[in-house]
């Protein structure tokens, strides 16, 4: 079955087309061909580290199935107690 959204650009906020399982780093961004994820989700709850464009890392506590809404930079590994995966 042929996709019929197939010739409509993919902007950022549309849903993810791809997932990856994100291992926290306190040295390695998430850009994956040069894109962030658009979101993360927790898969097992715990404290989410997550720093942006400007460096200010805060940590977010996430129940498991929790999305967070917001498209890191990185997520780092000091800090972070959940599992998270990336929504591209």
């Amino acid at each position: 079955m042929s996709d019929p959204f197939g010739s409509h650009a993919v902007g950022r906020t549309a849903p993810g087309m791809r997932h990856r399982t994100i291992t926290p780093s306190d040295t390695v961004d998430l850009a994956v061909s040069g894109e962030r994820p658009r979101v993360i989700v927790c898969t097992v709850a715990g404290n989410v580290a997550i720093r942006d464009d400007a460096g200010t890392v805060i940590t977010y506590p996430l129940t498991a199935g929790q999305p967070l809404l917001f498209s890191p930079c990185r997520v780092m590994a000091t800090g972070t107690t959940a599992t998270v995966v990336g929504w591209w």
